[in-house]
């Protein structure tokens, strides 16, 4: 494969990493002295996986804009390494209860904006991926997949009075995106008891062909492997790029569904992307329901979107449709005779 970087548009602003690594470097101190009040989430913890491209940034949209989560906004992200100094901050800044006589009146008036590129948000309080945060408790290796000794190495105590802190700033329950944790989730939900999952699918030829489809615009081109990578990327790595998103989305959701098999039922849902489109207030009855197995009650009137337009664009000529469509074929009859070894 081609090694490529991404295209300029979406390429790290040097300038603001420095200052940002700065930032966070003076307040990290603050938050260390903060931390010692603060232990474990005393709300709930919504994790939203799938496979990438399946609908887990709209789905973080809707949860944002309900108003009945909180969640890591692009300003918040900004303080990866003191996240409740970040709330406070942005409470200040944002919160209708602290304003002043309008002295920061352009910072309160935000709309709802169901728009991203490529998964990234554009606005003060939409919702962020919270990468940053993330990797100072968890080093994932070129693969997304972390083993029992790497786990053991990860510092829980801290990251948990992290989101506790975090989480009494807002005092309701967090959601975030988790795709870093699709291989890890039991590991995480044994971890923090509190958490509870939604998990994204969509049509296989429609997420696959999202994916081709965002390798050429982040890299200009279909050659190189965009989002996380699951276990069985090694096995695909030098195969051609029809091939990898068809692996990429399938296992991914199968490994996603085989770790959600072994938290209990109650804990975990999953929608799927095109019904989650055309009716979210029958997601929303649903999610009431998760929530309240997590002892937290949403309210019961659903007030977001009547329905989301179904995203399938126009990516692949005739001739790139029938290949993904075999390479999709040719894993699932994998997958199926897998199964029967398997079981035999």
């Amino acid at each position: 494969m081609v090694e490529l970087t991404q295209l300029p548009g979406f390429a790290r602003n040097a300038d603001l990493e420095k200052l940002l690594a700065e930032l966070n470097t003076l307040l990290g101190n603050a938050e260390d002295q903060v931390l010692e009040d603060f232990h474990h989430p005393r709300f709930p913890l919504v994790m939203v996986v799938g496979a990438p491209r399946s609908g887990t940034t709209l789905m973080m949209q809707w949860l944002a804009n309900s108003g009945a989560f909180a969640y890591p906004s692009n300003l918040l992200s900004r303080f990866y390494q003191a996240p409740y100094i970040g709330a406070k901050i942005q409470q200040l800044l944002t919160d209708p209860r602290f304003a002043f006589r309008d002295e920061l009146q352009e910072w309160r008036q935000m709309e709802p904006n169901w728009e991203n590129e490529l998964g990234k948000t554009s606005g003060t309080l939409a919702p962020n991926e919270f990468w940053y945060f993330w990797r100072r408790f968890f080093s994932y290796p070129d693969v997304q997949f972390l083993d029992d000794a790497a786990l053991a190495q990860v510092d829980i105590p801290t990251l948990a009075a992290e989101l506790d802190a975090l989480t009494s700033v807002f005092g309701k329950p967090f959601a975030f995106k988790g795709l870093m944790f699709n291989w890890n989730l039991p590991f995480m939900a044994e971890k923090f008891p509190q958490m509870v999952f939604i998990h994204t699918r969509r049509d296989p030829f429609w997420n696959a062909q999202s994916l081709l489809r965002a390798r050429q615009k982040y890299f200009g081109t279909i050659s190189r492997w965009y989002s996380f990578k699951p276990p069985a990327y090694e096995a695909v790595r030098d195969c051609d790029a029809f091939h990898q998103v068809a692996v990429q989305v399938m296992e991914t959701d199968r490994d996603v569904c085989q770790g959600l098999a072994e938290i209990a039922p109650e804990r975990h849902i999953t929608v799927d992307y095109q019904q989650f489109c055309e009716n979210p207030a029958m997601v929303w009855h649903r999610l009431r329901t998760l929530l309240a197995n997590a002892g937290w009650e949403l309210p019961a009137g659903y007030e977001g979107p009547p329905s989301f337009d179904v995203r399938t664009p126009k990516f692949l000529d005739a001739a790139g449709k029938e290949r993904l469509r075999k390479a999709l074929w040719s894993r699932y009859r994998l997958a199926e005779e897998t199964l029967v070894k398997e079981g035999s």
